[in-house]
C-alpha cells in the first residue's frame, strides 16, 4: 500500500529539510572546505615520500631527508587540524540540523487541530521526531564529510597518480569504473531493504507505547506474555530487513578487497619491470600504491554514503510531509479577539469527521444557551455528546450549519481566544509530572497559591491534597499515575476552573467520583459562579438533573432538549433511563441510549 509520503519527491524532501539548516549554514559550508582541505594533505604525503625514496635514501642526501621530512610533518599537521576541524563543524552542523528539525516539527504538531492529528498515529509521530530525525542527521554529517571527501580524495589521487604514470593510472580507472557499476548495484538493493526498515519502526514504536501506557491494564489481564509475543514479532521483523541489508551491503568488502588485490599485483608486477628499464623510480612506485589504496578506499565512502542517503530517504519524506501539513482550521486575517459572553448557538449543525464525503456523527443540531445557564447533556455511547462539545472550542469544524460563541460564528474568533474562554474537562483526564500547583496553573500561570486554592474547594480536591504531606506542593508522577481517577478528575476541574472561563464543559469528568462529591462540586459551580456558562456530560441522571436544561442524544440527533420534569413527561428516552436509574441499574445505555 502506498504511503502518503511516497507521493513526495526525494527533491523537494532534501530542500525542506535544508531550509531547516538555519544558522548553522556557515559550519555546513566549512566542513567541507575543510574536508577537501585534508584530503589535499593527505595526498601530498605520498608524492613527498617518493621524494625522500629517490632523492634522500637512493640518492644519499640526507639534507634531502630531513628538509622533504620536515614538509611531511608540516603537512601532516596540516591535514590533521583540517581533520579536526571538518569533524568539529560537521558535528555541529548535522546537530544542529537536528535541533532545529525537532523544534520545527513540534511547533507544527502544537498547530495542529484533531483532524490533524487523526491522520498519523502518536508511536508515527514519535518514530517521525527521534528514529527519523536522527536517520537524517546522520545522512547530512556523512554528506558533508564523506561524500565531500571522498570524491575528492578520488579525484586528486588519480590526478596525482596520471601525473607519475598514466600507464599504470589506467589501471586504477579501470578498477573505479567497475567497482563504481558493482556498488552501484548493490547499494540500489540495499537501500530498499533499508527504506522497508525504518518503516516498521512505527510498529516498534506503538508496541513500546501502548505497553508502556496501560501497563496496569496489561498485569490486570495477565497479557504480559501476549505483549512480550508481540514486541518480539515486531523486533524481529526490524532484524530480518537489517540482515538482508547488511548482507547485501557486505558483499561491498570481498569485491573492493579483491579489486585492492589485483590492482596491487598489476602495479607491482609492471612497475617492477618500468622500474627495471628505468620508466619509473621507486619512490613513484611507493606513491602510486598509497594512491591505489586512498582511490579504492575512497570508492568505499562513498558507497557508505549512498547507503546511509538510502536509509535517510523515507526519513526525509515522512519529517517534510508532518512540516508541510497545513492545519485543517485556519482563523481569518482579522479574527475578533474578545469572546462577549457564554451563549452558545447552534444553527442545523451537520459534522463528520471525514469531512463532506464522509458519514455525519451529527445531524441537524439545532439549539440555544443563555449566558450563565448550566446545560446537561445525556445519551447512550456513540451518540456523539463530546463530538457535539468539540465544536463549541471549534477543535473540530462543522461540515455544515453555524456554531456561535457570544453571538459570534466560532469561525470569525482567534482560534487561541476563543479556546481562552471555553475551559474544557476531558472524559480522559490528563497530568503532568511537576507538582500540584504547576498541574493547576496550566489553567492560569499567574494564579495565586489562594487562587489556587480556591478553585481546589470549588472542585472539592482540597480535601485530599490537605492530606498529603507536601500539600499543593506534592509531585504528580507522569500522567497522574499517584493519583486516583477521582482526585485526578478534581484536579482538572480546579485546573479549569483557574481560566476563569466563560463556558465550562464537564466531559463525564465527574464519573470516578462518588454522587456526594459530584453534588458538592455542582453546587459549587451554582454558588461561586453564576455567571459562566456550564455545559455538564453524564451518564448519570442524578448529575444533570439540577440543569437549566437537559440535551438527550440519540444517534447524533438531539431527541430531547428541556427542563428535567418536562423531559420526564414528554421524553420516552429520558424516562426510561431515569426510571431504571432509579430503580437501581444505574446504567444509560440499557435503555433509550441504544
Amino acid at each position: 500500500m502506498e504511503k502518503s509520503y511516497d507521493k513526495i519527491s526525494l527533491k523537494a524532501a532534501a530542500l525542506r529539510i535544508l531550509g531547516e539548516v538555519k544558522e548553522f549554514k556557515k559550519d555546513s559550508i566549512l566542513t567541507p572546505v575543510f574536508m577537501i582541505l585534508e584530503v589535499v594533505c593527505e595526498m601530498i604525503i605520498p608524492f613527498l615520500m617518493s621524494v625522500i625514496i629517490d632523492k634522500g635514501v637512493t640518492a644519499g642526501d640526507l639534507n634531502a631527508i630531513y628538509r622533504t621530512g620536515f614538509l611531511m610533518i608540516i603537512t601532516a599537521l596540516c591535514g590533521l587540524t583540517a581533520g579536526m576541524l571538518g569533524g568539529k563543524y560537521g558535528a555541529s552542523a548535522s546537530a544542529g540540523l537536528a535541533k532545529n528539525l525537532r523544534a520545527s516539527m513540534f511547533r507544527r504538531i502544537q498547530l495542529y487541530s484533531f483532524e490533524n492529528i487523526d491522520k498519523y498515529s502518536t508511536a508515527g509521530l514519535v518514530t517521525r521526531l527521534t528514529t527519523d530525525v536522527t536517520n537524517v542527521q546522520n545522512a547530512y554529517m556523512m554528506l558533508l564529510r564523506m561524500f565531500m571527501r571522498a570524491p575528492s580524495s578520488i579525484i586528486v589521487a588519480m590526478f596525482m597518480a596520471f601525473m607519475i604514470s598514466p600507464r599504470l593510472a589506467s589501471i586504477y580507472l579501470f578498477a573505479v569504473i567497475v567497482l563504481a557499476v558493482f556498488m552501484g548495484f548493490i547499494m540500489s538493493r540495499a537501500t530498499k531493504y533499508f527504506t522497508a526498515t525504518f518503516e516498521k519502526y512505527d510498529a516498534l514504536n506503538e508496541s513500546v507505547q501502548e505497553n508502556v501506557s496501560a501497563i496496569r491494564v496489561v498485569k490486570a489481564f495477565v497479557r504480559e506474555d501476549y505483549e512480550n509475543d508481540k514486541f518480539k514479532k515486531a523486533t524481529e521483523n526490524i532484524y530480518r530487513m537489517f540482515v538482508k541489508a547488511e548482507g547485501t551491503v557486505v558483499l561491498n568488502m570481498p569485491v573492493m578487497m579483491a579489486a585492492v588485490y589485483t590492482c596491487i599485483l598489476l602495479i607491482s608486477w609492471l612497475g617492477a619491470h618500468m622500474i627495471v628499464v628505468d620508466e619509473l623510480t621507486t619512490g613513484q612506485l611507493m606513491s602510486l600504491l598509497a594512491y591505489c589504496m586512498n582511490i579504492l578506499m575512497s570508492l568505499m565512502m562513498v558507497a557508505m554514503v549512498v547507503v546511509m542517503v538510502g536509509m535517510s530517504e523515507a526519513s526525509a519524506k515522512r519529517i517534510t510531509e508532518v512540516l508541510d501539513e497545513e492545519p485543517v482550521l485556519r482563523q481569518k486575517s482579522d479574527p475578533i479577539g474578545t469572546v462577549a459572553d457564554g451563549s452558545i448557538t447552534f444553527d442545523h449543525v451537520e459534522f463528520s469527521y471525514a469531512g463532506q464525503s464522509g458519514d455525519p456523527v451529527l445531524k441537524d443540531i439545532d439549539f440555544s444557551v443563555k449566558s450563565g445557564e448550566t446545560i446537561g447533556i445525556i445519551g447512550g455511547t456513540g451518540s456523539s455528546k463530546s463530538s457535539l462539545v468539540n465544536l463549541i472550542s471549534r477543535l473540530y469544524d462543522v461540515t455544515k450549519g453555524s456554531v456561535s460563541v457570544g453571538g459570534i460564528d466560532v469561525r470569525d474568533y482567534d482560534i487561541h481566544k476563543l479556546r481562552d474562554s471555553v475551559a474544557v474537562v476531558l472524559q480522559k483526564n490528563e497530568l503532568f509530572s511537576g507538582t500540584i500547583l504547576e498541574n493547576l496553573r496550566w489553567g492560569n500561570e499567574n494564579a495565586t497559591e489562594e487562587q489556587c486554592r480556591r478553585a481546589c474547594e470549588i472542585a472539592c480536591a482540597d480535601e485530599f491534597i490537605e492530606r498529603m504531606p507536601d500539600g499543593y506542593y506534592t509531585h504528580i508522577e507522569q500522567g497522574g499515575n499517584n493519583v486516583s481517577g477521582g482526585q485526578k478528575q478534581r484536579l482538572c476541574i480546579a485546573r479549569a476552573l483557574l481560566k476563569k472561563p466563560k463556558i465550562l464543559i464537564l466531559d463525564d469528568s465527574t464519573s470516578a467520583v462518588d454522587t456526594a462529591t459530584d453534588a458538592k462540586i455542582r453546587k459549587g459551580f451554582s454558588d461561586e459562579l453564576p455567571d459562566m456558562t456550564k455545559i455538564i456530560i453524564a451518564q448519570r441522571i442524578s448529575s444533570v438533573q439540577s440543569a437549566d436544561k437537559i440535551i438527550v442524544m440519540d444517534n447524533g440527533r438531539i431527541d430531547g432538549f428541556d427542563t428535567h420534569e418536562n423531559l420526564l413527561k414528554n421524553n420516552v428516552i429520558y424516562r426510561d433511563v431515569f426510571e431504571s436509574q432509579n430503580g437501581g441499574s444505574g446504567d444509560f445505555d440499557e435503555k433509550g441510549g441504544e
